[in-house]
């Protein structure tokens, strides 16, 4: 067989190649998809289809006997959302408490908890602090301690005649009566000012039924007393983020900051909070996600009282459907509550997004990074100028020559 007859083998052999690499990719989407098979058909079973029967009753009158797509059941549309969102009446009115109660908490309890739980990741970060281990286990007991004994404990505590009013006491205050006071504590400083009633521009409009005046009202007490149960019970587990987060960082750019001068404040706010700015963002995504589905604690202790001071967006949906029976309008409420916690998820993306540096910003960082460089290639030549008459003088003190010295390695 002549040579010019050969010469197609090695495309056969390239195309044997190809198609074996192929049947190969074919294979391992195959077996990705039958490694993820179970977990997809768990997700479906028990999250995407009750989530679709969920929707179909919000949209639904069914009434929470038989099979949600009986022949019993008719669509009514969005007259379960229209209900608690633009028809004046008691449903509206709860919808509206619920929101305002829950906005106030997530206000307070974001901030509050993500702070906390820096500043004790700062403290037992520190290698001065000795029993870093204990206090750690301490200050993230509460985390796995289960949330219905942390409820009761903190009943007996913040009772009328409990130890938080018996310590207020010894300082010359009357504590409140904590889970049956209604009181807002923002209408309680003034009221201390002297401003009992507020003005017709507030009290006389109104949004989901409640009154401008009493959506300033701020948190009752009863609700205060939860917000401070929440952030005892989940800054530890924010405090472990945080302390894994800072151990990532290192200790040299702390280091360089103090050469530079910087005082403990500007180390802290300057350099390590702009490092931690992904920590920082997944704490508050679940601190928004947390606050906005609180339940447990408003079931096992307060049930929404005093007044519905303590009514949240999550227990009015339970309540509006197994208390009351109205399945449909509880479907309804978790899903403008799922998309309330979506959009104040995009927020406060949007918030900590990174900001477009200026031209002139732009420009000395540039220049920066080019006398960074500049200087690094400065020591490189530094170095490869002194280091043949620093292997010679080692050769010399070694009793060899400096070839010697290179075939060592130094």
């Amino acid at each position: 067989m002549s040579s010019s007859q050969k010469a197609p083998e090695p495309r056969r052999t390239g195309a044997r190649k190809t198609e074996r690499q192929r049947i190969d990719r074919k294979g391992q989407e195959v077996s990705g998809w039958l490694f993820c098979l179970p977990m997809i058909l768990i997700l479906g079973v028990f999250m995407f289809i009750p989530i679709v029967m969920a929707l179909w009753v919000s949209v639904s009158n069914w009434s929470g006997r038989g099979t949600p797509f009986g022949a019993n059941v008719d669509f009514v549309g969005l007259k379960n959302y229209t209900d608690v969102l633009t028809t004046p009446g008691l449903a509206q009115s709860d919808f509206g408490t619920a929101l305002r109660n829950n906005a106030w908490y997530t206000l307070l309890v974001v901030p509050l908890q993500t702070l906390l739980s820096l500043v004790l990741a700062v403290m037992l970060n520190r290698k001065i602090l000795k029993a870093r281990g204990f206090f750690r286990t301490a200050f993230y007991f509460p985390s796995v301690t289960s949330s219905v004994a942390i409820t009761v404990l903190w009943l007996f505590l913040f009772n009328a005649a409990g130890p938080i009013n018996a310590m207020l006491k010894w300082f010359g205050v009357n504590g409140p009566n904590w889970f049956n006071d209604p009181r807002g504590i923002v209408h309680i400083l003034l009221s201390a000012l002297g401003v009992k009633n507020g003005p017709a521009a507030l009290t006389e409009h109104s949004f989901l039924g409640v009154s401008a005046w009493d959506w300033l009202s701020g948190p009752s007490v009863a609700m205060f007393a939860i917000i401070l149960m929440v952030v005892f019970t989940t800054s530890g587990t924010f405090m472990l983020m945080f302390v894994a987060a800072l151990q990532s960082i290192g200790e040299a750019t702390e280091e360089a900051a103090i050469m530079d001068g910087a005082s403990p404040w500007q180390r802290m706010w300057k350099v390590t909070v702009p490092q931690l700015k992904p920590t920082i963002f997944t704490v508050v995504t679940l601190g928004i996600i947390g606050t906005w589905q609180v339940f447990d604690q408003i079931y096992t202790g307060t049930q929404g009282g005093p007044a519905k001071t303590t009514l949240t967006t999550a227990y009015l949906s339970y309540s509006a459907a197994f208390n009351s029976q109205e399945w449909g309008r509880g479907a309804a409420i978790s899903f403008i509550l799922f998309v309330i916690i979506i959009v104040m998820t995009w927020i406060q993306r949007w918030v900590m997004r990174d900001k477009k540096m200026s031209r002139r910003r732009r420009a000395d960082y540039e220049a920066m990074k080019a006398e960074a460089r500049s200087l690094h290639r400065d020591e490189l030549a530094a170095l490869r100028v002194g280091r043949p008459a620093q292997a010679r003088a080692e050769a010399a003190s070694a009793g060899g020559t400096a070839d010697d010295a290179a075939e060592r390695g130094i």
